[in-house]
């Protein structure tokens, strides 16, 4: 079988690294860990030399398996000799170093960008910023004192599963490297300026990558779907002026800015992985072409679910809760009311913009800032105790939201075999969990027993009763020794005022009602039927 390099036209290899004889010490010690994962990429083209091949790309040393602030990136180039399957590369520091050819590559393809998206999410203090900095200054000096040289034999490799091409194109062959990454011998009293590494990579199944990432964008696509009825039921439930009022606008708000952002996330993810199909055809596969064309439909497709339901759905209820709060501003005029629109937009894209700004600058903070996010149902909690609301939230739309928010980061965090190579943290994902679930246990206690359930009355405040004693009412309404009956402006029926009846509800500005006609009529409008004043919660 022979083995013939022009196929490598843009290939991504990853396998693992270990330190020979498990000796580590060097001038420029790089990783704190014994062994690793290795990725790069190459691409490679035709030389003048017969048999001669020219190689460039750029490599990944992970200080372990998954991504951290210790990883080394580096950039190489070298050549190919495939008579003797040998591949010769030279490295030097992805900092200070500027490759001519290939670069489109490097920059555009899916498994390199993903990887370095992900990276963001893996700083986890402050500090990393300073030992980052510091790092980049140590690979500096180490890429301009040593000339760190990889050397592999390359062979060919039976893949576990065998796959047909349409039109009688041959299968794909996968290759195997076994080699050295060394750097040159140093005086002998400062040792070597590269801790040898033994390297064992094997060029990567791009299509399960692509499969992982397909998958995660049809779970996005489904939970946003689910939460667009979820939404729903909500919206029916507080569909009335009483009902949307009670809502509280900074969770909807909330929750409108984090659709946002996952909207442009998966938008930008699906342009970086789709540019390479555009960019750099020459270099590839039609059927490579193909699967980032796939690729980046199904991240547009999860980030067109997110815009819907930020856009149409959240934007809208948000308007709606705005609007019943003002009553009296919506009647005053249309001048009145855009100024008041604009003073609303303008909050929610200046919160919008500058938690992007906020979240660029603390990115290695950026579990801790996820909180701050999760924070949602806060809002209606504190809202519910103030105003003492009774049932604002459907208990569906509380469970269903809970669950559907919690889909993402439990994937990225949890997951030990996501495709963003992101190391599993149960412990924060415990932790994220219990402060969500927290909080939408206190939503449903507030809604099955009352706003203000778990809270002593001492601390409560005085509270208006309309089963009060109406003992002045009953002075304005004798005439002589007989009574005046009193009709319900709700249901036109009369009302019995007398002490014992339990049927009677009085508000404060001394007006009687039926219990079921004012609870109803509460629910729609919180203003007196007969002389329109604002109504305390009941």
């Amino acid at each position: 079988m022979h083995f013939m390099f022009e196929v490598w036209y843009a290939r991504a290899f990853a396998g693992t690294w270990s330190h020979r004889n498990g000796n580590f010490s060097s001038k420029f010690p790089v990783f704190q860990k014994s062994s690793g994962n290795i990725v790069f990429e190459l691409t490679s083209s035709l030389t003048d030399i017969r048999g001669v091949h020219y190689v460039q790309g750029e490599v990944v040393l992970r200080d372990g398996v998954y991504i951290s602030d210790g990883d080394l990136q580096m950039k190489m180039e070298g050549v190919y000799v495939w008579p003797f399957r040998q591949l010769r590369m030279v490295l030097s520091s992805a900092v200070d170093s500027e490759m001519n050819r290939g670069e489109v590559f490097i920059r555009s393809s899916p498994y390199h960008l993903l990887g370095m998206f992900s990276s963001q999410v893996a700083q986890d203090t402050p500090r990393n910023y300073h030992r980052s900095k510091r790092k980049t200054s140590r690979i500096m000096e180490m890429g301009k004192m040593c000339k760190i040289q990889l050397v592999t034999q390359v062979s060919p490799r039976v893949p576990d599963y065998k796959r047909e091409f349409a039109k009688g194109e041959h299968e794909r062959q996968f290759c195997e490297m076994r080699g050295l990454v060394e750097g040159p011998s140093m005086h002998e009293d400062q040792g070597e300026c590269f801790s040898p590494l033994v390297v064992n990579a094997t060029s990567v199944n791009v299509e399960l990558y692509y499969n992982k990432a397909v998958n995660y964008t049809l779970m996005v696509t489904f939970i946003s779907f689910l939460q667009v009825l979820f939404l729903i039921r909500q919206m029916e439930h507080s569909n009335t002026q009483s009902g949307a009022a009670k809502v509280s606008l900074m969770m909807i708000g909330q929750q409108a800015i984090m659709d946002a952002y996952l909207c442009l996330l998966h938008l930008t993810a699906g342009i970086l992985v789709g540019r390479g199909s555009y960019t750099i055809t020459a270099w590839k596969r039609r059927e490579e072409i193909n699967q980032e064309e796939s690729l980046f439909n199904t991240f547009a497709t999860a980030a067109f679910f997110k815009f819907v339901v930020f856009s149409i759905f959240e934007m809208r209820y948000l308007l709606a809760i705005w609007k019943s709060r003002r009553p009296v501003s919506s009647g005053e005029g249309w001048e009145t009311m855009r100024r008041e629109l604009s003073v609303l937009y303008s909050r929610f894209y200046g919160f919008l913009l500058s938690g992007i700004l906020i979240i660029y600058e603390l990115h290695s903070m950026l579990r801790y800032i996820l909180f701050l996010f999760y924070s949602f149902w806060i809002p209606q909690i504190v809202a519910n105790v103030v105003r003492d609301s009774r049932k604002p939230l459907h208990p569906h739309y509380i469970v269903g939201i809970t669950l559907t928010r919690l889909a993402i980061p439990l994937y990225a965090f949890a997951c030990p075999n996501n495709f963003m190579r992101i190391e599993p943290n149960l412990g924060w994902c415990l932790g994220l969990t219990t402060f969500l679930g927290a909080q939408a246990a206190i939503l449903l206690l507030q809604h099955f027993c009352g706003a203000r359930c778990f809270i002593p009355r001492q601390l409560l405040p005085e509270k208006y009763s309309y089963f009060r004693r109406v003992i002045r009412a009953n002075e304005h309404i004798e005439r002589g020794e007989e009574c005046t009956p009193i009709d319900c402006v709700i249901c036109m029926a009369a009302v019995d005022v007398s002490q014992r009846c339990n049927d009677c509800m009085v508000t404060p500005c001394d007006h009687f009602f039926h219990t079921g006609c004012l609870q109803r009529w509460m629910d729609i409008k919180m203003e007196c039927p007969t002389c329109r004043r604002p109504l305390p919660p009941m």
